[in-house]
């Protein structure tokens, strides 16, 4: 339960970065609920008839009520316990207007990418990685921008970006170890890199983030899969 009579279900994947933003979300909030493991390759009943129109995860329920796509569950949260722990998104309109930008971005022009480079070793896959470099270095400007020299996007404490961006922490650690290759490197994106390790040492982030070797060993399996169907695609 998640404190007044609500109660609160997660449909995830430990390894989701995107099931990892709502469980960001409510840790941060504080608010329990109850975490169900959904097996992508079959789907519960549950997931369908919550999130008809997409089938994916992450799905929270809400006393019965589905509230689908990971960002929007973040906001929600902040909305349906606006009294319960601190805010994720500002007071202020406009300052929710950029948080809600740069966001945005993170999906657009970061995670996306990711997932393009890691789901390929060809060419396509390392153009894949320089634009996500080149997208770390405009997050880099962001994070000046939005900070206003205090330690996170949303300032002294944790903001939408952060959980955006910090959703990805396990996997860009596991990028580092496998590569060598810092994804936030602190000779071109210092205030980055510093963020990277301020995140990572929350209090919400220890509790919830996919353990690193458990992200590396998943990863090593999607990239042998990944091989051996480009392998059999050429023959």
């Amino acid at each position: 339960m998640a404190g007044g009579g609500d109660e609160l279900k997660l449909l995830g994947s430990w390894s989701s970065p995107y099931v990892t933003r709502a469980k960001l979300a409510l840790a941060i909030k504080g608010l329990s609920y109850e975490s169900v493991d959904e097996d992508v390759h079959n789907k519960s009943h549950l997931l369908l008839s919550s999130n008809p129109v997409h089938k994916k995860i992450p799905v929270l329920i809400h006393n019965g009520v589905p509230v689908c796509e990971s960002m929007i569950i973040v906001q929600y949260i902040d909305e349906a316990f606006a009294g319960t722990g601190p805010p994720i998104l500002p007071a202020d309109p406009h300052e929710r207007a950029v948080a809600r930008f740069w966001a945005a971005y993170v999906d657009d022009k970061l995670v996306s990418q990711w997932t393009n480079s890691s789901r390929s070793k060809s060419k396509a896959g390392a153009e894949a990685m320089a634009e996500m470099l080149v997208a770390v270095e405009t997050l880099e400007g962001a994070l000046r921008e939005c900070s206003k020299g205090r330690g996170f996007f949303g300032g002294d404490g944790v903001g939408l970006v952060d959980i955006a961006l910090g959703s990805m922490h396990s996997w860009m650690m596991a990028i580092e170890a496998m590569s060598g290759a810092k994804v936030f490197d602190p000779a071109r994106t210092p205030l980055l890199a510093a963020w990277m390790e301020r995140f990572g040492a929350l209090d919400a982030a220890r509790a919830v983030l996919p353990d690193v070797g458990r992200v590396v060993e998943l990863a090593k399996i999607r990239h042998g899969q990944a091989a051996a169907a480009s392998t059999s695609n050429n023959k």
